[in-house]
Formats: structure tokens, sequence, C-alpha cells
């Protein structure tokens, strides 16, 4: 499954016809060409992506978030396997944190998923998260609708696991599940009020051994947690699931509350239109990334060169530079 470099002509029908065909070839080349930042290889991605859009089946999408090392990826490829068992194709876009020296993946490998990624019904693409905030890459939700025109259902994403500033993950998906690992009391408190108020599921993992106590504990903890919580959609609070991905105690029960959740939400009209408020802020977030782009190349009056150099010598206050950049690009 290594996704081989982009290349240099237009991929055509072909690329398309491939990846709809559920090729995993394919769709490492396709999910390749629409990370790049090439000028040229941005128009072929934007082609093939629309050559794509009308025959896409939505799935179910499904963030998987937490703090490093609470087995976010052990929960993932449990899950993984299960839908396999259920005759289903799931893809995994697992984002990473990036190198600040070579800018890859630091993590990026399939080995922490091993089994999953033998399975052949099944897709994992590593991706590194580069400067893009919110734990997500920045070009994630191409990604997902990549995966979906493959076929693949339902599509994880695992976020970079960095705490509170993972909140972009919920612009993309359906569920949104917070794992957390026992006797984190004071990760409990740091997440209350931030991505914790955002989870459909909370899921206490690594829920056996030594730890089953310290669990059954957090269990309890985090249940009294989303009961004070505001949950992001009234009416349907977050569920508090306690699993072992190792022992697979639990995974069952987990897979069974994340379809209940899906189906409550869809049949309440919930996830219609999530999905239409989410393509409209991928839109705003669009222009957003292209005006900046614009500014810092613009060549017309004032350079952002210039402006930056006054916004720093403090000759020129930030948003007025700002404002100025802005109506060079609407001028």
């Amino acid at each position: 499954m290594t996704a081989a470099g982009p290349e240099a002509q237009a991929p055509g029908d072909d690329l398309a016809a491939a990846v709809r065909s559920g090729s995993r070839r394919a769709l490492a080349r396709a999910i390749t060409l629409v990370e790049s930042d090439r000028e040229d290889h941005r128009a072929q991605a934007r082609a093939l992506l629309g050559d794509l859009l009308q025959s896409i089946t939505p799935s179910l999408r499904i963030g998987v978030s937490g703090a490093p090392g609470a087995g976010k990826s052990t929960l993932i490829e449990a899950l993984g396997l299960v839908a396999c068992d259920d005759g289903m194709r799931p893809a995994v876009l697992a984002i990473d944190p990036s190198s600040a020296i070579a800018g890859g993946s630091i993590l990026g490998d399939k080995t922490r998923m091993g089994e999953l990624a033998r399975r052949p019904e099944a897709f994992i693409r590593p991706s590194p998260a580069g400067t893009q905030q919110g734990g997500v890459a920045r070009r994630t939700r191409e990604t997902i609708l990549l995966a979906e025109a493959a076929g693949h259902d339902p599509v994880l994403v695992e976020t970079v696991g960095a705490g509170q500033s993972e909140h972009a993950v919920t612009g993309m998906v359906d569920l949104l599940l917070l794992v957390v690992a026992p006797g984190g009391g004071d990760d409990l408190q740091a997440m209350k009020r931030g991505i914790m108020e955002l989870a459909d599921i909370v899921v206490v993992s690594k829920a056996d051994g030594d730890l089953r106590s310290a669990a059954e504990r957090a269990l309890r903890d985090h249940d009294s947690a989303t009961q004070l919580s505001m949950s992001r959609h009234p009416g349907f609070p977050a569920e508090v699931v306690l699993c072992s991905a190792v022992s697979g105690e639990g995974i069952g029960e987990l897979w069974t509350a994340i379809g209940r959740r899906a189906d409550a939400l869809a049949e309440a009209g919930v996830l219609e239109r999530m999905r239409g408020e989410q393509r409209a802020a991928a839109m705003w977030d669009e222009v957003r990334a292209g005006l900046v782009a614009a500014a810092a190349d613009s060549r017309d009056g004032e350079s952002a060169t210039s402006l930056e150099a006054q916004v720093r010598e403090g000759s020129l206050l930030p948003e007025v530079a700002a404002e100025r950049l802005i109506q060079g690009q609407l001028a």
C-alpha cells in the first residue's frame, strides 16, 4: 500500500475509474496527488475529485481523538477488524505528527495496525499533519472523499492527539470518539471544557489486567462529567463505554454504540444538516487559505514582505497591514 508519487501528466479518467474499482494502489496514488502542493497537481486533483464527486456514496465518518498513549491506534485496529468481519471495507486515515526537519510523518508506518493492514478489504494511510492546526492534515477532507469513492466504509480519522486543539476533526466526521486512559483525573479536568464537549462517545481504554479497577473508576468519573457537560447535539448526550482493545472486551459493545448513535442522529436529520454545514465551512476554509496564499505572493501595490517588515518594526498596526493586503486582493 505504498503510495507512488504523483505523475506529471493529468490523471485522466483512468485513475478515477481505478479508484472507483476499489484499487488500493490507485487510491494511494490519488491521495498523493491530492496532498501535493504543486500547482499542476492541484489542478489535476480538483479535476479528479470533480469527476468522482457525483458517484460517491457517503460512508460513516468516525473521528478518533485523545491524548498520546491513550490507545487510539490499537482501538482503531480493533474496530477496523470488526468492520471487516461484518463485510465492510474500512479505511483508516492516520494523521501523524510531522518532523520539524524533514516535514514527513514521524510515525509514518503501518506497524501499529499490522493485522488490519494485512486485510485486503482495509486501507490505511498515514499522513503528516504538517503546519495544519486542529489535529488533522491539510487535505483530510479530500482524502475522506477519495476513500468513499473507492467504496470504503467506515472511514476512521485518527488525529494527532495533541489535546484540546483537536477540534478541526469535528468539521469532517459524523461521530467523534474520545479515547481516554485509566487514571487520567488531571486529563479529565483539562478536557472537560474542550474536546470533551464535542465527543459523541467517550471510550475508556485499556480496561484489562492491573488497570481494570482504574478503568472502572474512570468510567464512573467520565460518565458523571458527560452528564454535566453540554453536548454539541442537544438531546443526544455523550455515551461512555469501557473496553480493552487487547483482550477484545467491550469492542463489540462499542461498535454497537457507534451504530446506534449514527442511526439516531440520521433519523433526527442531524447528520444531513451537519454534512451541509461541513461542506460550507470547507468552502470558507479554502477562501481563507487562498487569500493568505494570494496575499503572500502579491506583486501589486504594497507587497506582503514590505508590510510585514513595517509590522515587525512597529511602524504599522497588524490589522492595518492585513486590511491593505485584503483590499489589494479584492480590488
